[in-house]
């Protein structure tokens, strides 16, 4: 489909534009920086892996989303059994104090974000990087009605765990 040069360039192309979103996704699925990171080098191998057998059924966007999902489902489901090592903290010391709360709400958000359910932690992973309604639906499976609903009761979910958290 493409010749190297032009897959190259494509992939280069996509890692650019996608990267950043990819990993906030995969820091929905895991507390720790290292392993969001881990998760997002292997989406972007299978992607390199599978560009060429890309078949344009779905925004390319979409499958890229969903190769990252798959990524994180796949190495949660084969941790699921193991005791989680201590979490660490892997946010720099900061002087500033806005900083620091600034810090501390987003870790405490990714920590909210991490008690959802699979698909809930998928859907409001690309709420918060903006992905349009009609690609998160068609990423996970449903309706753009249903989609809304579901993004709703998320939030009210999400509201709860947050200040869980900022009760402690």
């Amino acid at each position: 489909m493409y010749n190297e040069t032009d897959q190259k360039n494509l992939f280069n192309d996509l890692y650019k534009k996608h990267a950043p979103q990819v990993l906030r996704m995969c820091m929905a699925y895991t507390e720790h920086t290292a392993q969001a990171q881990d998760f997002m080098q292997e989406t972007f191998i299978k992607v390199w892996q599978n560009l060429a057998q890309y078949r344009g059924e779905a925004r390319i966007s979409t499958w890229i989303y969903r190769i990252a999902v798959n990524t994180c489902l796949s190495h949660i489901r084969s941790a699921k059994n193991k005791i989680p090592d201590e979490l660490k903290d892997d946010f720099d010391q900061s002087d500033d104090v806005s900083g620091v709360q600034k810090e501390q709400n987003i870790r405490q958000l990714y920590r909210a974000i991490h008690e959802l359910a699979e698909t809930d932690r998928l859907i409001i992973s690309m709420v918060l990087e903006e992905i349009p309604y009609d690609e998160i639906a068609a990423t996970v499976n449903i309706t753009e009605g249903n989609l809304r609903v579901k993004i709703h009761r998320i939030k009210q979910e999400l509201t709860k765990i947050f200040f869980k958290y900022e009760q402690l």
